[in-house]
């Protein structure tokens, strides 16, 4: 934990804890919830407030009239899709720049979450688990990366190396070379931000989701999401992906392998909902 700290503390461009997200989660996860206690939360943020009204007016939602208000655009949009969008802003706000140490260019690393976030999300609410905890471990469950691109900037080669000639994985490279891996490091700083216990060991375990227990059905929705992300390409090219825990993910959700590429097929079909929804370019 000393040298997960250490990595955390020495970053120059650590983003600042998003502090609405976990007090959103909480709050609905009360069954009493009303809007006017989400406004509360989002009001003063004006990139939510924007977000949120130019959602609640786009055509995906077909309104006829014009909202004008945050209250108008919570009522239209609905408490399900008021949290999965303030997650999302905010993860594009923390995951959007250049991670030069893991060779992506701006943006890639918001593709690649957004993009696993919506296969665990899909999976979650067929098999009946909660999937907007899915999504937002989804989201965030590279986040660790963003701390670690510094240190990597000057060994990125040799990273790609290790994953090629040793056949490792990119997180069995990071603990060879640097002594943490980014799962670690996200859970960590997920941890300093006082975010929920599921949420902390989804991202710690998001590479081995049969350690995750008892949190091991949203470890394993997220361990699948990234698999699918990768399959689509949002792999961060030239890297080796080896991955191992495959066969334990698929049975801690009672899924068959042929179920991957169907999630994968019904992701695709999301990515003109996701573009309207949190605007990612394509």
């Amino acid at each position: 934990m000393k040298k997960v700290d250490e990595y955390i503390d020495q970053a120059q461009h650590l983003p600042p804890a998003p502090t609405v997200l976990p007090q959103l989660m909480q709050l609905l996860g009360k069954s009493d919830v009303g809007s006017s206690e989400v406004i509360d939360l989002i009001i003063y943020d004006p990139a939510l407030t924007a977000s949120v009204i130019r959602t609640a007016n786009s055509a995906y939602l077909g309104g006829r009239q014009q909202v004008t208000n945050l209250h108008e655009a919570v009522t239209r949009i609905g408490m399900s899709e008021i949290f999965k969008l303030v997650a999302s802003v905010i993860g594009h706000r923390e995951m959007s720049a250049k991670c030069g140490g893991y060779g992506m260019q701006s943006g890639e690393l918001w593709k690649h979450a957004v993009t696993s976030a919506t296969a665990a999300q899909l999976m979650a609410r067929d098999l009946g688990d909660d999937d907007c905890l899915c999504f937002t471990a989804g989201l965030l469950h590279d986040i660790g990366k963003i701390v670690l691109t510094e240190v990597l900037e000057d060994i990125y080669t040799e990273l790609v190396e290790r994953t090629i000639t040793q056949h490792v994985s990119l997180m069995e490279a990071e603990t060879l070379l640097l002594g943490v891996h980014h799962a670690e490091i996200g859970a960590r700083l997920l941890e300093r931000w006082n975010f929920p216990e599921t949420l902390v060991m989804s991202v710690r375990y998001h590479h081995s989701p049969s350690e995750a227990k008892p949190h091991e059905r949203i470890a394993a929705c997220v361990y699948l999401g990234n698999i699918i992300s990768n399959y689509m390409g949002h792999n961060y090219g030239d890297l080796a992906f080896a991955q191992h825990g495959r066969e334990d993910a698929l049975k801690i959700l009672g899924l068959d392998a042929e179920d991957v590429p169907k999630y994968m097929i019904k992701t695709f079909d999301q990515f003109e909902r996701i573009e309207q929804l949190f605007c990612i370019d394509s």
